[in-house]
């Protein structure tokens, strides 16, 4: 009866889920920065290699809107910022950094139990209250800074962090090409192509993703250069010359 026990509960170990965000207040504990490292916004930053300084406002605005002042965020990749964060308002007010597809979750958890966040990419400050975050934007993207508390979000207290890619163009590795067919709803480009060295791939025939900009700018048939790249585990085109 006791191995079967313990069976049974090293079994639900294997199976609970991992959240790359780290923990909730009383969740993975000592394990909170491994699990931050994962997160595509980045990873927790040290307080020596801090490249930027900013402070943010969160507070309610006489119409009933909620804010953060600044509105938005320009980064490039490889930066550790600190964010002096202060509650200027009347109400509990937090600030979260993270892909928006992640914030959408957590909001909807939030709204379904009383949870507080307690992870190193995020703060939760009574009125009149501050403190701060230092964090490292590892990978170039579109992210998001937003209070995910019920109610909030709706309010308006949410905007967007672009972070660029630093890397030089001499240094990116462009590869011929003939666009053979273009999917623009889906968001897919079929190209005819020489090897991808940075991928470690051979010339052939691929499917490949792009934004909306980037497809734009393409014809069926059109011969290019290009640079693609893994992009959430999708081959992606993220530069056309």
């Amino acid at each position: 009866m006791k191995n079967l026990l313990l069976t049974t509960a090293f079994s639900l170990v294997l199976a609970a889920p991992v959240f790359a965000a780290g923990a909730h207040s009383g969740g993975h504990g000592s394990a909170e920065a491994d699990h931050a490292a994962m997160m595509l916004v980045g990873m927790p930053g040290k307080a020596a290699d801090v490249d930027r300084t900013i402070d943010v406002t969160m507070r309610e605005t006489d119409d009933g809107q909620m804010i953060f002042e600044p509105a938005s965020f320009d980064f490039d990749a490889g930066q550790t910022i600190r964010f002096n964060v202060k509650n200027d308002g009347e109400l509990e007010h937090e600030f979260v950094i993270d892909t928006v597809e992640r914030n959408v979750e957590h909001k909807a958890m939030m709204a379904e139990m009383d949870m507080e966040h307690d992870d190193p990419n995020s703060v939760r400050l009574d009125a009149g209250a501050e403190d701060d975050v230092v964090w490292t934007f590892t990978n170039a993207g579109t992210f998001e800074f937003a209070c995910l508390i019920p109610g909030h979000y709706e309010s308006g207290m949410h905007g967007p962090i672009t972070v660029s890619d630093t890397m030089a163009e001499a240094d990116l590795e462009y590869t011929t090409g003939k666009i053979k067919k273009i999917d623009a709803k889906a968001g897919k480009v079929t190209i005819i192509h020489g090897p991808l060295v940075n991928l470690d791939m051979p010339a052939m025939t691929m499917v490949f993703r792009a934004d909306e900009a980037t497809i734009a700018s393409m014809s069926e048939g059109q011969d290019i250069e290009f640079v693609a790249d893994r992009v959430k585990g999708k081959l992606t085109v993220t530069r056309v010359r």
